[in-house]
């Protein structure tokens, strides 16, 4: 892997993950337009790669929502009561992907991983999100009722939320989309569904760049034989750099573009993507693996 091939995956890691429009499925794709996924004996470090590239991610959100990360760590001292709150309703948005990732994480890898099915859902979700635009619109009023230290959302439903989230454990359907439409179906407005979204990325996110970094050391046998199967600590260095600046980005536009309701854009991108690579595919100007 090159630092160009880091640099391309980072802004494609960084500008999809909090958008609804599926970071792993963009990242599966990009891989093999990069031809990254042609060589078996380094495919598992190239995927990888990609998980851990999310910590820019991660770094991202605790940079813009400090003030809502303090408010936890206050909250786990005993001094904010609903900073606690809080941080027990994404602990328990979190368990079930923690749960059913051990469980199906190396099956759905094996089966899902690969960009046909990455397609499949990729359109499938463009077209939920244009079925569902106006209702999501509609729902922009409730963010002047809302208090907020999400107080209105109980622990059953943070559960649900984290339920959702499980869902997009499929490639190509979105982390991100799951969790924020089970934040409005379970009563919050968009623009603080997308930031219960982020926070709930935190952990979900840093589990699973920690648990991809311990697996893919395992398989290669040291830290230091994983990181030589992609090249050294410089792509992923620069991954997480260019991570990290591109999702700050992304998550302000994002939060904006809710403020005024409405993510028809993303579900026309996702049918768009779908649409394109499938129809070189069929026609045979397009191989993937």
């Amino acid at each position: 892997m090159t630092t160009l091939d880091a640099i391309v995956l980072g802004l494609v890691e960084g500008i999809t993950e909090y958008l609804p429009v599926s970071s792993t499925g963009h990242l599966i794709l990009a891989t093999e337009l990069l031809g990254l996924r042609r060589e078996p004996s380094t495919l598992a470090s190239v995927d990888a790669f990609n998980i851990i590239i999310q910590g820019g991610a991660i770094l991202a959100v605790i940079l813009l929502y400090r003030a809502r990360v303090a408010q936890m760590l206050r909250g786990l001292a005993l001094r904010d009561r609903a900073g606690l709150h809080l941080f027990g309703k994404l602990v328990v948005a979190f368990l079930p992907a923690a749960i059913f990732g051990k469980l199906f994480d190396d099956a759905i890898e094996e089966k899902l991983f690969h960009p046909v099915p990455v397609l499949i859902m990729l359109g499938g979700g463009g077209v939920l999100l244009l079925l569902l635009g106006k209702w999501m619109r509609s729902l922009v009023t409730r963010e002047a009722q809302e208090s907020e230290d999400f107080a209105q959302l109980s622990y059953r439903a943070a559960l649900c939320i984290g339920l959702f989230q499980c869902i997009a454990m499929v490639p190509g359907t979105s982390r991100s989309l799951m969790a924020i439409l089970g934040g409005l179906l379970f009563g919050l407005s968009p623009k603080r569904s997308a930031e219960f979204s982020f926070l709930l990325g935190l952990p979900t996110l840093g589990a699973a760049c920690l648990y991809k970094l311990f697996t893919a050391s395992e398989k290669a046998g040291s830290v230091g034989a994983f990181t030589e199967s992609i090249g050294g600590v410089a792509p992923v260095l620069v991954g997480v750099a260019v991570a990290m600046i591109s999702a700050m980005l992304a998550v302000r536009w994002l939060v904006s573009l809710l403020s005024r309701g409405g993510l028809e854009v993303f579900g026309l991108w996702r049918i768009g993507v779908a649409g394109i690579l499938g129809a070189l595919l069929l026609t045979g100007n397009l191989t993937l693996s």
